[in-house]
């Protein structure tokens, strides 16, 4: 609180502003960790389909591997610690073999290596094609960066290589319209999406041309209705990945994708992300509504896509496109619960829950108390704020309210109840 005065030459907020800006700030907190309060290594859960990882450099500066939460407080409290918002199908490293002889103090008990795990640069505090770290100490302000849903690496504006900043889907006060973006080298494997309706892309994120008229039917879905439109993304603080070569262009008429399918996947590992997910729970269509072979369709240019909310929903589930999803080592697109949208709505509601219990264990513990103890809680409150009237009776408000005023107050509090006594 103190160094919230220090400074009177500083610009003045007032008391609500204050409590809201603390209040949007653990309000963003929890929307990246998940509503996770840190208190239990998340080893025992598996692979987690999204998790927030940190990245510890004073152990690994390697950067190959990646703690949870309650890690990153508990056993790396005091080390050069990377944030990395979420990763997906991601399990906690903390103390296995990558770490040498230091253990995990939370779950010491874990396997040598965790082989599902998929790492990049990130893990070094890197950031985008040209592999700069966030903050960028070379850089006064700080440039936006958005992440692919893919890769999941972050990426500045200026190096999405697009022709102008305007061709990002935002609104007029420049809010994103687009729920996903998926970067110019993982756009390379997305040709199926190609004969969706244009309604999966956000206003001024559309296809050019070029690449529309690649469908081998135009009109092939034109009776398929689509949940898609235009939506604002609330937070951009979504995953990360490798970045891979720009130029990378997929083979999508054969069996393999060696480039851009490396940036999906990893660089350090060779599973299918998602591969516990059952294709069962996919809800099988019987006949794909896209009405081509994916696998046909070619893709003129690799670029930046930015895609409508729940784009997600309209994607087919036949068996023929469930193959291709899992080749392509993408299943987890079909998965609600992979999209950050769906990762941060439970997170708020993971957060109303422990709000309301906090209220609720504050009024239960006043109930317990005795009739004595509830009147001296009633009157120090009552105290507190008939000290607080006096002082802004009394306060010069043309001044700055400094730390102080601040420690006055309460010392007044305190002579007048040492008076009492």
């Amino acid at each position: 609180m103190d160094g919230a005065f220090e400074d009177e030459n500083e610009q003045t907020i007032t008391i609500n502003e204050y409590l809201n800006k603390v209040e949007a700030e653990e309000l963003e907190a929890d929307l990246v960790l998940g509503g996770d309060e840190g208190k239990e290594c998340t080893y025992a859960v598996g692979y987690m389909k999204r998790q927030a990882i940190f990245s510890c450099l004073t152990c690994t500066p390697d950067g190959t591997a990646g703690v949870c939460t309650a890690c990153s407080l508990s056993c790396h409290d005091g080390h050069e610690i990377v944030e990395l918002w979420t990763k997906r199908n991601f399990r906690c490293d903390c103390g296995n073999s990558k770490f040498g002889e230091f253990f995990c103090k939370l779950f010491p008990k874990k396997d040598v290596e965790n082989a599902e795990n998929s790492y990049n640069h990130n893990f070094k505090g890197l950031y985008c094609t040209c592999g700069r770290p966030y903050p960028d100490p070379d850089v006064e302000e700080q440039e936006e960066m958005i992440q692919c849903i893919m890769c999941e690496d972050w990426f500045h504006e200026e190096h999405l290589d697009l022709e102008s900043a305007n061709e990002i889907p935002r609104d007029e006060e420049g809010e994103p319209l687009y729920e996903d973006f998926i970067c110019k080298t993982c756009s390379a494997i997305c040709s199926f999406l190609t004969p969706y309706p244009r309604t999966i892309w956000a206003a001024g994120g559309k296809r050019d041309d070029a690449t529309a008229s690649n469908r081998k039917d135009k009109n092939v879905l034109e009776d398929v209705s689509s949940a898609c439109g235009s939506g604002k993304l609330e937070n951009d603080a979504c995953s990360h990945g490798s970045s891979g070569d720009d130029n990378a262009m997929a083979n999508l008429n054969g069996d393999s994708v060696p480039v851009a399918e490396a940036s999906v996947i990893g660089e350090n590992s060779e599973k299918n992300i998602g591969s516990d997910q059952s294709t069962k729970k996919a809800d099988l269509q019987s006949t794909c509504v896209l009405g081509v072979n994916p696998a046909t369709l070619l893709v003129s240019e690799s670029k930046p896509l930015f895609l409508s909310k729940n784009w997600r929903d309209i994607l087919c589930k036949c068996e023929k496109c469930l193959e291709m999803y899992n080749h392509k080592h993408i299943i987890y697109l079909l998965d609600k619960e992979d999209s950050i949208a769906e990762y941060e709505k439970m997170a708020k509601e993971k957060r109303e829950e422990k709000l309301q219990k906090q209220e609720g264990a504050e009024l239960s513990f006043f109930n317990k108390l005795g009739h004595v103890e509830k009147m001296e809680i009633l009157n120090g409150i009552a105290d507190f704020k008939e000290e607080f009237r006096t002082f802004l009776e009394s306060f010069d408000t043309s001044k700055t309210i400094t730390s102080s005023d601040v420690h006055q107050i309460f010392e007044n509090l305190a002579k007048k109840r040492r008076r009492v006594e």
